[in-house]
C-alpha cells in the first residue's frame, strides 16, 4: 500500500514536472527546418497545407490537422498563433468538422489546403479550402469555403462547389472552344500518349466537366496589391492549373478564369508578388512523394505565364540528404511575406504518420535579374 502511494506521488509529480517544464523548454526552442516543430505546450505543430495570415501584429498558422494514422480528417483544421514565428501557441480548430450526417465536411471527409484571408470590405476572416467528401475518395474535387469574425474562430461552413458550371475560360477563342467541343475523355483508355496529350491541350477535360463544374484539388489563394482576390487551383485530373477570380466579399467566383500550363500536370501551387513580377511555383504529381518543383513566371495574373526551371539549389541537411531537384523532400503549401523577405512554406510528408509531417520554411532570394532562388537553410530567418 505504501509503495502504492509512493508510486501514485511520483506520478502526479512527474506529470506535474511535464506541465511545468515542456512549455519552459518550448519557449526556448529554436525551430530549425527537417525536426519536430514544439509548439508552446511542447507538441508537434500539427498544421499542414496551411497557411500564414498576419493580422492586428499577430500571425495565424492554419493548417490541416492530420491524424496519425489514416487519410480522412477527425478533427478540422487547426490554428495556431505567435507574435515572433517563433512561438506557436494552439489555438485549437479554427473549423471543426460537422456532427450532422450527410453534411460536406462530416468527420470522415477529407479538407486540405486551407487559406484564411482577410477581407477588408466585409471586416471577415475567409478561408478556402480543397474538399473531398466522405467515401469518395478524391472524387470530389471541391472548394469549400467558410467565414469568421475572429482570426482563430469558430468558422462557420457556408457550402463547397466545383467550379465555373457551364463557363469558358474569359481568354478562349471561339475556334478554341470549338475544338474542346470536339474531344470525347471517354474515348481514352490509354493516357500519356502524343495524341491523347493533344486533347487535353485542346481543353479535354475542360469539356468533359463543363456542365458540372471544373474540379478543384490542390490549392492556393492570392490577394493582389488592390485587394482583388484570386483561387489557384489544381484541376482536370491534376493536369491544368486554374486562376479565378473571386467576388469583392471572397465568396465566390465572378465567373471570369483562365488556364495555365494545360496538360502540365502541376499541384500543390503557391504564388506571390515582387514589383511587377508574378511568380508561382508549384510541384509535380507523385502523390506523397517529392519531385522537382516547376516555376512559372508573368507580368500579370492572367498570364501569359512563362515556365522557368526550378528555383531550388543545394543539399538538405539536419534529417535527410535530399537535393534540390526532389525540393528538399518538401511540396510547397504556400508563400507568405515577413517585412521585405519571401517565405517559402512547405511540407515534408511522413504518409504513415501525417501528423508527424515536417515542417519547411525558406527564405526566396533573388539572382540579379530578379529571379527567385531557394538555397537549403537549416535556420528559420
Amino acid at each position: 500500500m505504501k509503495q502504492y502511494a509512493w508510486n501514485k506521488g511520483m506520478a502526479m509529480l512527474m506529470a506535474w514536472l511535464w506541465l511545468v517544464v515542456t512549455p519552459m523548454f518550448a519557449q526556448d526552442t529554436i525551430l530549425r527546418n527537417g525536426q519536430l516543430w514544439p509548439d508552446t505546450e511542447g507538441h508537434h505543430i500539427n498544421a499542414h497545407g496551411g497557411n500564414i495570415l498576419e493580422f492586428d501584429d499577430v500571425y495565424y498558422w492554419y493548417g490541416e490537422q492530420r491524424p496519425d494514422r489514416g487519410y480522412t480528417m477527425d478533427g478540422g483544421i487547426a490554428v495556431y498563433s505567435s507574435t515572433d514565428l517563433q512561438h506557436w501557441k494552439n489555438e485549437g480548430l479554427a473549423l471543426q468538422l460537422s456532427a450532422e450526417p450527410g453534411s460536406d465536411i462530416e468527420r470522415g471527409c477529407i479538407m486540405e489546403r486551407p487559406k484564411v484571408i482577410w477581407n477588408e470590405k466585409t471586416q471577415r476572416f475567409v478561408m478556402l479550402f480543397h474538399l473531398e467528401l466522405k467515401g469518395r475518395g478524391y472524387e470530389a474535387a471541391r472548394v469549400g469555403f467558410a467565414v469568421s469574425e475572429r482570426p482563430t474562430g469558430p468558422f462557420r461552413f457556408i457550402r463547397s462547389t466545383r467550379l465555373h458550371a457551364g463557363r469558358w475560360p474569359f481568354d478562349m477563342t471561339e475556334k478554341d472552344i470549338e475544338a474542346a467541343k470536339q474531344t470525347d475523355a471517354a474515348a481514352w483508355h490509354q493516357w500519356w500518349t502524343p495524341q491523347w496529350m493533344s486533347e487535353v491541350q485542346k481543353g479535354m477535360y475542360l469539356w468533359r466537366d463543363f456542365e458540372g463544374g471544373q474540379m478543384s484539388r490542390d490549392m492556393t489563394v492570392f490577394v493582389d496589391d488592390d485587394g482583388r482576390a484570386y483561387h489557384i487551383t489544381s484541376s482536370q485530373e491534376n493536369l491544368t492549373l486554374l486562376v479565378s477570380e473571386l467576388t469583392d466579399d471572397f465568396l465566390d467566383f465572378t465567373g471570369k478564369y483562365n488556364m495555365v500550363a494545360p496538360g502540365g500536370q502541376n499541384e500543390a501551387p503557391c504564388i506571390f508578388r515582387r514589383g511587377e513580377d508574378y511568380w508561382l511555383i508549384c510541384s509535380g504529381c507523385t502523390g506523397w512523394a517529392p519531385n522537382e518543383a516547376r516555376m512559372f513566371h508573368a507580368k500579370s495574373i492572367w498570364g501569359p505565364w512563362t515556365q522557368l526551371p526550378s528555383p531550388f539549389t543545394g543539399i538538405a541537411t539536419g534529417y535527410r540528404e535530399m537535393p534540390a531537384n526532389k525540393t528538399f523532400g518538401a511540396q510547397g503549401t504556400y508563400i507568405f511575406k515577413k517585412d521585405t523577405t519571401y517565405i517559402f512554406m512547405a511540407d515534408i510528408w511522413n504518409p504513415r504518420h501525417l501528423a508527424r509531417s515536417l515542417h519547411l520554411w525558406l527564405p526566396i532570394q533573388f539572382d540579379d535579374e530578379g529571379v527567385p532562388v531557394i538555397p537549403w537553410t537549416t535556420e528559420l530567418p
